[in-house]
């Protein structure tokens, strides 16, 4: 039986322009408490589908490891999809990609790697051309931004009613528990913050950081570096787009996206590459904030969530079912949410074969 406890919560996505409110907050696990909240967290989970599909954890396809230098990822060429093959002695993990080769088998284009990642966008390699994106993925390309991402941004996401990293990857266990033991991608990673927590949590046989920012990957690998007795062998980063994601479909047993989805400039076009590259059984599990509660009575706001779409490329979602929809157009099923404030986690998988 569930427990909905009431809880008063400080939402915010411009946390110095948002009011406090009180909301609901509705989980799956039982009730955590944090210094940031003061009141007990509602014990609820959401759940829009019954074809909800249990697997176990499947082991990487004969080869992957020879190919991919030590990651047992499968990657792929962005622009056709199929295998790289990587060329020399170099290895694909952290502070081991520096002067790597891949080439793609069928249109022969090589990716090279440098000191802090591998580069695995469509235009890599390019010397002039640098295609720019939308406001909201410009941003976080910054180095302010990006250095200060884990330095105080990442932190004001309490305001919003995000329980914080700790708790949140708590969360994200309970639904990452069929795949243990897979391999994982921490999808705009940013700065690697959950990148790390799941390379040293020992529960996946790899884990790739994927960002689109040079510069997080940066800091991504600056924070690695820093750590001790970390262990590297497991991760690799790489800079890829997330509606180009450079690995073969059917490859990968979870994706994780924290505090991405509403930075995507075409969320279901990412989604729709997340269900692709995703194994049968395959679990994705991600963050974003929903404008509803208190903001469902603010006049013309799915107006003015175009407009703010058109200018900055971020998205805003009004409503639990928008997310729902997306996961089950782009083919993934057993969609359910926990909630905290504007503060939403939702999982899907795709179908078993």
């Amino acid at each position: 039986m569930s427990t909905v406890i009431s809880g008063n919560f400080i939402p915010a996505f411009f946390p110095s322009q948002l009011k406090r409110y009180s909301a609901h907050c509705l989980f799956r696990t039982r009730p955590f408490t944090s210094p940031v909240f003061k009141t007990s967290l509602a014990v609820k989970v959401r759940a829009f589908s019954t074809a909800v599909v249990e697997t176990k954890p499947t082991e990487p396809a004969v080869g992957e490891k020879e190919d991919s230098g030590s990651c047992n990822i499968s990657l792929a060429c962005p622009i056709c999809y199929d295998p790289l093959t990587k060329t020399g002695d170099s290895a694909l993990y952290v502070g081991s990609t520096a002067g790597s080769n891949l080439q793609c088998n069928t249109c022969k284009k090589t990716y090279v790697g440098n000191e802090t990642h591998l580069d695995l966008v469509a235009s890599s390699g390019s010397k002039q051309y640098d295609e720019s994106m939308p406001m909201a993925t410009e941003l976080f390309r910054t180095p302010l931004v990006s250095f200060l991402y884990e330095r105080g941004w990442r932190q004001n996401f309490i305001f919003g009613g995000f329980p914080g990293p700790e708790k949140e990857f708590d969360l994200a266990k309970n639904y990452l528990k069929p795949v243990i033991g897979g391999n994982i991608i921490d999808a705009s990673c940013a700065s690697g913050l959950f990148s790390r927590l799941f390379a040293k949590s020992g529960l996946f046989s790899h884990v790739v950081a994927l960002d689109y920012s040079e510069n997080m990957m940066r800091q991504c690998y600056e924070f690695i570096e820093k750590e001790e007795n970390f262990p590297k062998e497991k991760v690799t980063l790489v800079r890829a787009d997330i509606s180009r994601l450079p690995f073969k479909s059917s490859s990968v047993d979870a994706v994780h996206a924290g505090a991405a989805l509403h930075c995507w400039p075409s969320p279901s076009t990412a989604v729709a590459e997340i269900s692709r590259v995703l194994r049968p059984g395959g679990v994705f599990v991600a963050t974003t904030y929903i404008l509803d509660g208190p903001f469902s009575f603010v006049p013309f706001l799915r107006n003015f969530r175009e407009r703010i779409k058109a200018i900055s490329g971020s998205h805003a979602f009004l409503s639990e079912r928008e997310l729902e929809e997306i996961c089950r157009a782009c083919g993934l099923v057993g969609f359910t949410c926990i909630r905290n404030g504007l503060f939403v986690m939702i999982s899907a998988r795709k179908p078993s074969s």
